[in-house]
């Protein structure tokens, strides 16, 4: 049998890292396409991928791209855009899952699988709307679609416990608002390996899965975690809503935006499931406590 050529937009990022060497272990050809690529991740990027460099926004660079692709891996993403108006979400989400749609439609490459976010389309924020609509043009587009929807990602320099890791260096204690939100963190080698198998399993086409980990944590939890896991002690101090959602508005001026106005309205939604997509494609969630020093170790 021919091996299999899959194009990744987006495999320079967290995911992106840790996909490209399991489809690499599993024997995958794999192209990666990035807008562009600084000396730092090109040197992260697993031996034996493929790096192109483009507008991945442009269909006609995409179609350029996919003429002998078996299957696409969309998983660019931002979690804060420039301003608070949405379109920096809209331009990522919506305008790169179009063009994507058209190149293939025009290669005749059938075969997608989109990272979504659990919760897209519900709420205020502009990042879970922008999610919501590219699922929507995802399932109208005709091809052969699965949908993932993680909560949280935990694993090795990922932008959870590490981004409470720097800002816990100095804190003996940390104001958060919506201390008491929820999550389900799943461990990013289940996210990864959730892909491969929905790309040998035909009958995850049309699919959507909710990934979660086992266990339900607050931010709370979440911060005293990351604490933990460098043995300081820290405290959280749960801020009432008003101060909460001022926090954010301070936090959108900050560099790195901390805390923005639409992370303070995505924090409003849950991010929880009663629907396991990983057991559902035979995957046994990890714990991600026990391994907090090993997600710690790459930030």
């Amino acid at each position: 049998m021919a091996q299999r050529h899959v194009v990744v937009l987006g495999g320079t990022g967290f995911v992106g890292r840790h996909l490209v060497a399991r489809l690499l272990q599993g024997g995958d050809r794999v192209t990666v396409l990035s807008r562009g690529v600084d000396a730092g991740k090109r040197a992260l990027k697993p031996n034996g991928a493929s790096l192109i460099e483009g507008d991945v926004a442009d269909a006609d660079f995409l179609a350029a791209v996919l003429d002998d692709a078996d299957a696409v891996v969309n998983l660019v993403g931002i979690l804060n855009e420039k301003g608070d108006r949405g379109d920096g979400f809209e331009r990522v989400f919506v305008g790169i899952t179009d063009a994507l749609i058209d190149a293939m439609k025009r290669m005749g490459v059938r075969r997608l699988l989109q990272m979504s976010a659990l919760n897209a389309g519900r709420g205020d924020s502009h990042y879970l709307r922008s999610r919501g609509r590219a699922e929507q043009h995802v399932r109208a587009s005709g091809l052969d679609w699965t949908l993932f929807r993680p909560s949280v990602i935990a694993g090795p320099g990922d932008g959870l416990f590490c981004r409470f890791d720097g800002l816990l260096k100095f804190a003996p204690i940390l104001p958060i608002g919506r201390a008491d939100a929820r999550f389900q963190p799943v461990w990013v080698g289940d996210v990864v390996e959730a892909y491969a198998r929905a790309l040998d399993e035909p009958r995850s086409a049309g699919q959507a899965y909710d990934l979660i980990g086992p266990d339900v944590m607050t931010l709370r939890q979440i911060v005293k975690l990351a604490a933990r896991g460098r043995g300081r002690h820290r405290g959280v101090l749960g801020l009432p809503a008003s101060l909460g959602k001022f926090q954010a508005e301070i936090g959108e001026w900050l560099p790195g935006k901390p805390i923005s106005r639409d992370n303070w309205r995505s924090l409003q939604v849950d991010s929880v499931s009663l629907e396991d997509g990983l057991r559902r494609l035979g995957i046994t969630p990890t714990p991600v406590e026990p391994r907090i020093g090993e997600a710690l170790a790459g930030c």
